[in-house]
């Protein structure tokens, strides 16, 4: 599958934002304030974003949960139906752009458009492209258990299980080892 670059930024950008979610009511928002999420869009290089407020904070969050429903998605077709709501409702308008030194590639978004109709328009439609290909498996929940975090499964062979294989796989694989030893040594 060609993911293109506008699409590789838009998938970053959906995975990121889902995991600013607190995994449970004692973990802290990944987006506590406007901010945060002013430094979220400065950090995914989100163009054409005027100046947030509280209203686009409120917004985004439950955008995320919505966002977030599509990787918890069992099967392509309810997963289709979430992008699909998600994109109509930002009122999604194609059209070719050639901005920031990035050769032409199609911004989903109205110009104007809130953060909110910004992040629903590209990130919905980089999600819908792996609906299309066939691929949505490749859009995952980590398989530690104590993390949940989201991530594109983009291996060759689709293999994927952790968001971070340096954090929690080796975690996983150091506490198999150690109980491996554990129970060899009686």
């Amino acid at each position: 599958m060609l993911i293109t670059h506008d699409t590789r930024c838009a998938l970053d950008t959906v995975v990121d934002l889902v995991n600013t979610a607190p995994e449970d009511d004692s973990a802290p928002d990944g987006l506590p304030d406007v901010a945060a999420l002013e430094s979220f869009v400065h950090s995914h290089q989100v163009s054409e974003v005027g100046v947030l407020t509280e209203f686009d904070l409120s917004a985004v969050r439950r955008l995320r949960g919505r966002f977030a429903a599509v990787f918890a998605a069992p099967e392509a077709r309810a997963a289709a139906k979430l992008i699909n709501e998600l994109v109509a409702a930002a009122g999604t308008t194609p059209r070719l752009t050639d901005h920031d030194g990035y050769d032409w590639h199609v911004h989903y978004f109205a110009p104007g458009a809130s953060i909110t109709d910004h992040l629903a328009a590209d990130c919905g439609m980089a999600l819908a492209f792996f609906v299309v290909a066939g691929e949505r498996e490749r859009l995952r929940r980590c398989e530690a258990p104590d993390c949940r975090h989201a991530f594109v499964d983009l291996s060759r062979n689709r293999s994927r299980r952790y968001c971070d294989s340096r954090t929690c796989g080796n975690r996983l694989h150091v506490a198999a080892y150690r109980a491996r030893r554990k129970e060899a040594a009686g």
